[in-house]
């Protein structure tokens, strides 16, 4: 599994990024624009929403769970101080897809018996996209959270997120997780597109 994480820090405009990691069979996409308005991003959902629905890509907001229910997206993406999931789940009802982020095997113990989809499982190397960066994990450190998880019958599917590049997926997948998120790697690519279509060939083997 894929999921592009929008980047604001790049030269290149967030539609167009969400055009282009499309275009190339990407099928999963988190709006994040941290620093923007409710306003802002009403004008870019109403831009990219249509293109995840003619492909069928699954549309998330990180954070702003009240939005996403106006907006009609397909879940959220939740921080450690963000809201908390089993409101956002009561808000956004039984259909939502709802990620949360851990830094460690405790963030993932708090959260287990939640009513989540997917743990986005980082930074598994430093990045700048994202401000107030937790303590990186490394390969080790991923494999070691995926492998407590396993011992305690955790099944809740992980995603590896922070400073991902296309070498490090099958690694990543071997350490455990089903998916990877990544958001500068493609988005400072020079061949965007071209590099969402290695990033899949590599998260989805069985394609």
């Amino acid at each position: 599994m894929l999921q592009y994480i929008t980047n604001t820090a790049s030269r290149r405009p967030v539609i167009d990024q969400v055009a282009t990691v499309l275009e190339g069979g990407c099928r999963w996409v988190q709006l994040r624009m941290k620093d923007a308005s409710d306003d802002e991003i009403r004008h870019v959902v109403k831009e990219i929403k249509p293109l995840c629905d003619r492909v069928g890509a699954f549309l998330l907001l990180n954070d702003r769970v009240e939005l996403a229910r106006e907006l009609e997206v397909s879940g959220v993406h939740l921080g450690k101080e963000d809201m908390p999931p089993s409101q956002a789940r009561g808000i956004l009802g039984a259909g939502a897809v709802i990620g949360v982020t851990v830094n460690t095997f405790e963030d993932v113990l708090r959260v287990a018996n939640l009513d989540i989809d997917y743990l986005g499982m980082g930074p598994f190397r430093y990045t700048e996209t994202k401000k107030n960066l937790a303590p990186v994990l490394g390969l080790e450190g991923v494999a070691d959270i995926c492998r407590r998880m396993k011992e305690s019958d955790i099944d809740i599917a992980c995603v590896a997120v922070g400073g991902i590049e296309v070498a490090d997926v099958p690694e990543l997948l071997k350490a455990g997780v089903q998916g990877v998120a990544v958001s500068g790697a493609i988005a400072n690519a020079g061949d965007a597109l071209e590099t969402t279509r290695s990033f899949l060939a590599f998260a989805n083997p069985e394609a």
